[in-house]
């Protein structure tokens, strides 16, 4: 499915995941493009990983840029609502079944799972949105910042950080 390339040795040779790294270099671009964040943050981390996932896992092939129709198509994909997780854990398995028996791991699919577990198994502090009221005359105290505040799976902040930046892309 995702083309790999060895180092010219020959048979045998070290795999590298261009697929892969090709979808994070794209994600970075949109992530660095819509300038949301700064790059050194895990929320950045969490919104290229998502989108890097949605890239790699998304079916077309990936030109020098991303076209109209790929843009749309990760909009669509990204939205809020969707059942983002939920197609990204099928699409996993769907390439974890179609591997041969015996043959080596795919080293882009590798990598791809150790992005969705960092994204599922890290949690970061974000504002509960949920418990927000309207904005009262008061300037809010610490306590009330920090109880307006829950810890979430990493994905949950990246996946609509990465749909604003495809936005504004």
């Amino acid at each position: 499915m995702h083309p790999e390339r060895t180092d010219g040795t020959g048979g045998g040779g070290l795999l590298i995941p261009m697929a892969w790294l090709y979808a994070e270099y794209l994600a970075d671009e949109v992530l660095l493009t819509g300038d949301l964040m700064e790059p050194t943050t895990l929320e950045y981390r969490a919104g290229r990983d998502a989108l890097a996932l949605t890239i790699f896992l998304s079916d077309g092939a990936v030109a020098d840029a991303l076209p109209a129709a790929r843009v749309d198509e990760l909009r669509l994909l990204t939205a809020y609502g969707t059942a983002w997780r939920q197609w990204i854990c099928e699409r996993l398995d769907e390439l974890d079944r179609r591997a041969a028996p015996g043959s080596p791991p795919d080293p882009g699919l590798t990598l791809a799972r150790a992005a969705w577990r960092w994204l599922e198994e890290t949690e970061l502090l974000a504002a509960d949105l949920d418990t927000i009221g309207a904005p009262s005359w008061a300037p809010p105290g610490r306590a009330e910042e920090e109880a307006a505040q829950v810890w979430t799976p990493a994905w949950q902040l990246g996946l609509p950080l990465g749909h604003l930046a495809v936005h504004l892309y």
